[in-house]
């Protein structure tokens, strides 16, 4: 049907004639009677009853006669809207979006398009659930929408970040909790709760969330559903409750300190804000902007709000992550200067400090996935971390306390009814990590320098030179070498490396600080004049100097900062490692993991990316790092560095492997007597980066 043929049938249908409609229309009669009759045969009907000279409309064609003039009008305002589109002229846009959104984010938002684009008429529409806004949007209802949640589970919608916030626990300012800056969920199940309501953002989250913890909502003991923003905040208020709700809601509550917000350990990470637009309005849009542009600028309503939006965004959005690699020449300048190591292997990355796009928890699905419990395979990860050793917690302690693991294992494809069992096994050195992997007892292990190159040898039972391990990722790298050093007591008269001529050196063998005093005599031609004795355990509490054991102990870090902030010890020598080779941890997986799981490596790599991001990030890192750990906050900024602070640490958060490094400590340890098999290490085959590679571009 077209609509020119409509208003024909119109005239014809009100003046019921032919004749008079020919002449209103300034038609031939065989012109409209020829109109009809094709209106007739598209619709499959006949819309006038033929009585003679005289017509009747029939039923079908009473109901267009009623019906029709919506039509004529809906086009007639069409075409005028398409006008003003082109001219840039008055219009309008309908923008649908979700209750807490409606509610506390977009009054800013709307208040500012319409100071700058006064001639378009806005609308807001609020909705209840996500499920509801994203059948307005394919309905056509709104003409964008914004939600806490993505669509990205449909191809139609098209999703776009423009802002990010918290999702936290919400309490009255009197209540009990009110003063604490950190809590946790799982602590939380026997208080009394406010939830949101099914199919908002905030209910969907907490119950992917709580999903992927092992926990689901029934275990909070005590809760009630409330169904609207306001009844939350009565509860709060009234009722002592607590909250669950993102940062976006309440403002005027927290404002006027009549609610407060707390971090949750559950959800550490930040979330994002999504623009929802259909891919179709998208490409349209864009064939617009390429055609005008040049000319006309984003003149329709709908570009430009979407302008403005990521205006806005491009500012809220940003995060510079500090690197590693910005600060080497500030830090040791020393090390360019040293002719005995390649410039590959003591230069920092070249590449300039990065604004990066930041670290954000994946948003939910509308629904959320259960497995079929008949059928669920119990795969468990077994992964050796040093919890003591801090330039590597942002790979153990903070993945293990803030659950990032979890969120990120896949859940989909073979692993849609996975169950997984994580086991966090904490160490004091290296050496066991390195037995663990190669006797297949340990999926993952945190490895410094040395005993990370021991864990790439085949296994000593072996037939084979290939090694069951791959490396995947840096975690901390120190390019100065001073991550190991020497230690002695205070009163001990030892002041030099030469001063070790027949003493007695205590060290943990295989471990970082072993491959440093290894490599520190061969240098010195002490090596056959030392003697190197086994530190079975270390108790870095409880260090004390004894004489009759050691003269000194080579320590790696914290120790030796530990050991001289108790005052009994002291470095025997205050430079930087003397064979000037940087000092790194890394990430080294099991070869059956890698091969058959790697959707779990790369896991496990988006969940370390993610623990550095909330180090670097998070003002109460630090001090919570501190209560992990029983360590002083000071000796954790000094030994990783923390962003807050202004001191300097021994080591950076990294990721990017550094086969320079690698290779040239093979180089300088293979000669060494007991470390031949290190030069059999093929690091081509032995280093992965594709996981990294995979994890970063994923996350």
């Amino acid at each position: 049907m077209e609509i020119y043929q409509l208003k024909v049938f119109l005239e014809v249908a009100r003046h019921l004639s032919f004749t008079e409609a020919a002449d209103t229309l300034n038609l031939t009669q065989p012109a409209v009677s020829a109109k009809i009759k094709s209106l007739e045969e598209s619709l499959g009907v006949e819309l006038f009853h033929r009585l003679g000279r005289k017509i009747k409309l029939t039923r079908v064609g009473d109901y267009l006669f009623n019906s029709g003039p919506e039509l004529i009008a809906l086009e007639s305002r069409l075409v005028k809207e398409v006008n003003e589109i082109k001219e840039g002229k008055h219009s309008r846009l309908t923008i649908g979006c979700t209750a807490s959104v409606s509610d506390d984010w977009i009054p800013n938002v709307l208040f500012q398009s319409r100071q700058k684009y006064p001639k378009v008429e806005l609308s807001c529409l609020s909705f209840a659930s996500v499920k509801s806004l994203h059948q307005s949007i394919m309905d056509g209802e709104v003409d964008i929408g914004i939600s806490e949640t993505s669509l990205h589970e449909f191809d139609e919608i098209e999703s776009q970040p423009i802002d990010r916030f918290h999702y936290c626990l919400m309490v009255a300012t009197d209540h009990r909790l009110a003063n604490c800056q950190w809590l946790s969920l799982k602590d939380l199940t026997s208080e009394v709760w406010a939830f949101p309501p099914t199919g908002t953002p905030e209910r969907l989250v907490l119950e992917s969330r709580l999903s992927e913890l092992g926990m689901k909502l029934s275990d909070f003991t005590h809760h009630e559903i409330v169904q609207t923003q306001s009844l939350m905040c009565a509860f709060l208020r009234q009722g002592h409750y607590l909250g669950f709700t993102s940062s976006f809601q309440f403002q005027s509550e927290r404002q006027a300190k009549a609610l407060v917000s707390i971090p949750l350990q559950e959800f550490s990470l930040e979330s994002r804000l999504f623009l929802l637009i259909s891919k179709k309005i998208s490409r349209v849009m864009d064939e617009n902007h390429q055609k005008r542009s040049s000319k006309y600028g984003a003149t329709e309503p709908l570009q430009q709000f979407i302008h403005l939006l990521k205006q806005y965004s491009q500012q809220k959005l940003k995060i510079h992550v500090p690197s590693s690699r910005d600060k080497v020449s500030a830090r040791s300048p020393s090390i360019v200067s040293e002719k005995a190591v390649p410039e590959t292997v003591i230069a920092k990355a070249t590449s300039s400090t990065k604004e990066s796009r930041g670290v954000y928890f994946r948003s939910p699905t509308l629904s959320t996935r259960k497995s079929n419990s008949t059928d669920s395979e119990i795969l468990t990860i077994k992964i050796g971390i040093q919890n003591k050793t801090i330039q590597t917690v942002t790979a153990g302690l903070i993945i293990e306390k803030l659950n990032l693991l979890e969120h990120f294992l896949p859940r989909n494809g073979q692993y849609r009814n996975t169950k997984y069992r994580i086991k966090w096994i904490d160490f004091t050195s290296g050496a066991p990590i390195v037995k663990g992997l190669q006797s297949q007892q340990l999926d993952i292990g945190i490895l410094g320098d040395y005993p990370l190159l021991l864990s790439g040898t085949s296994h000593s039972d072996a037939s084979s030179p290939v090694a069951n391990t791959r490396l995947v990722s840096f975690v901390a790298s120190n390019p100065d070498g001073s991550g190991n050093t020497i230690i002695v007591p205070s009163h001990s008269k030892l002041s030099s490396l030469d001063d070790l001529r027949n003493r007695i050196i205590a060290v943990p063998f295989a471990s970082a600080a072993h491959g440093m005093m290894m490599r520190t005599l061969a240098k010195e031609n002490l090596l056959q004049e030392v003697t190197l004795a086994s530190i079975d355990k270390l108790n870095i509490h409880q260090l004390t100097p004894r004489n009759n054991q050691a003269d000194g102990y080579a320590y790696f870090a914290p120790l030796h900062e530990i050991a001289s902030s108790h005052g009994q010890f002291r470095r025997l020598i205050d430079d930087q490692d003397v064979t000037m080779l940087p000092t790194f941890h890394g990430i080294v997986v099991e070869a059956t993991l890698a091969d058959n799981h790697p959707n779990i490596v790369v896991a496990y790599l988006k969940a370390l990316i993610a623990a550095q991001h909330w180090y670097i990030t998070t003002p109460n890192a630090l001090s919570l790092v501190s209560n992990w750990t029983r360590l002083d906050p000071e000796i954790i900024a000094k030994t990783l560095e923390y962003s807050n602070l202004d001191t300097t640490g021994l080591f950076f958060p990294e990721t990017t492997i550094r086969s320079d490094w690698i290779t040239e400590h093979i180089h300088q340890l293979k000669t060494i007597p007991g470390n031949q098999k290190l030069g059999e290490i093929n690091t081509t085959s032995w280093i992965q980066s594709e996981f990294l590679e995979t994890a970063l571009s994923s996350i």
